[in-house]
């Protein structure tokens, strides 16, 4: 079942089994290339909650699929694959980020950089490593179809999974230049860090993953519609969580360090919704975070700019705003034909994503 430390570990062995693959081709190229698979590979295993490839399996089994007839391995396989569509993501949003730590581990580009210096190379060291972890991502993102085809689903499932994963791809990656393009326009308003949430988090965290279970198992369209205004809803849900944690989050339980997202001047619904107050109700409290975020704030600036973002209500909108999408998430899902172990299933997932500290 999705969410239990047994499927986590079949995630994980179907991970390993496909790194095991590679290894021939990798091994051609000589130890440069060893080196950065190495990489990537362990960045891959290293943990996670493995919540994409769960959200796949449970769109499958929520269309039919039987997790002990024939085709239950190949399914898995191919829902493992997002995990390394993941770590393309995470990998290059740590260079964009700037991130020096990823689940209290140096980022791929810090981790390389770091080799460089070591080895007392020729050139820049930082340079080096963003290049090398660009490629690391790409890499990651080109064995994802690999494994995809290596998977054993059959030529149907396949051609119904294709376009499916297409659109998400590129959904994700645009996402992440909407992401950019918001941080460097100052584009402020609450519909654009909603637009950004819809296509980088929520379409290839929770609405796609479902979406492509639900294609291998050859899932009727009134069915994969309900997948897909539950999986919008709740990754966007999802994404709100995130940005409370970024700003609110425990470090010792993020791995990263908190108020992240506001020396990087991200623009999230909750700088939106509090930028959107503060121009009617408290000027000063606008200016200070227009001022404040995108810079290197000190921990106790960040701890003002917390309390601005409460004394101006954002904070209670943003989860109330979490609250009315996950209800709406959740009816969408009960009144669908999945099964009823499916909706039990996405009813704890649900909750699991949108109240997580982590």
């Amino acid at each position: 079942m999705p969410g239990t430390p047994a499927f986590v570990s079949a995630v994980q062995a179907a991970l390993k089994r496909f790194f095991l693959t590679r290894r021939e081709i990798v091994g051609q190229l000589g130890p440069v290339v060893i080196e950065a698979a190495e990489a990537l590979e362990l960045f891959v295993l290293r943990g996670g909650k493995r919540t994409r490839p769960a959200f796949a399996w449970t769109g499958w089994l929520g269309a039919g699929g039987d997790p002990h007839g024939a085709e239950a391995d190949a399914v898995l396989t191919a829902c493992s694959a997002l995990e390394l569509v993941q770590a393309c993501a995470l990998v290059h949003d740590d260079i964009i980020d700037s991130s020096r730590t990823r689940r209290r581990f140096p980022t791929v580009h810090v981790d390389f950089e770091r080799r460089h210096q070591i080895r007392e190379w020729a050139g820049d060291s930082a340079h080096f490593g963003t290049s090398v972890a660009i490629l690391i991502g790409d890499l990651a993102l080109a064995w994802a179809d690999d494994m995809v085809h290596a998977s054993g689903l059959t030529p149907a499932a396949i051609a119904r999974f294709a376009p499916v994963w297409a659109g998400m791809r590129t959904e994700v990656l645009g996402g992440q230049l909407l992401d950019i393009h918001g941080e460097a326009g100052a584009d402020e308003s609450i519909e654009a860090a909603l637009r950004i949430n819809r296509y980088k988090t929520a379409a290839y965290t929770v609405e796609r993953p479902l979406h492509l279970g639900a294609a291998i198992a050859d899932a009727d369209q009134d069915l994969i519609e309900s997948f897909r205004r539950y999986g919008t809803d709740i990754g966007i849900a999802f994404q709100l969580r995130d940005d409370l944690l970024g700003v609110f989050g425990d470090p010792a339980v993020t791995g990263k360090p908190s108020g992240d997202d506001l020396r990087e001047g991200k623009r999230t619904a909750l700088l939106a919704e509090a930028l959107r107050r503060a121009d009617t109700t408290d000027p000063a409290a606008g200016t200070l975070l227009r001022t404040s975020i995108g810079t290197d704030l000190s921990a106790d600036e960040v701890q003002r700019l917390r309390e601005v973002l409460t004394e101006l209500g954002a904070v209670d909108e943003v989860e109330r705003m979490i609250a009315e999408l996950t209800a709406r998430g959740l009816a969408a899902i009960e009144a669908s034909t999945a099964t009823a172990a499916a909706k039990e299933r996405l009813r704890a997932m649900a909750l699991a994503a949108t109240e997580r500290s982590a």
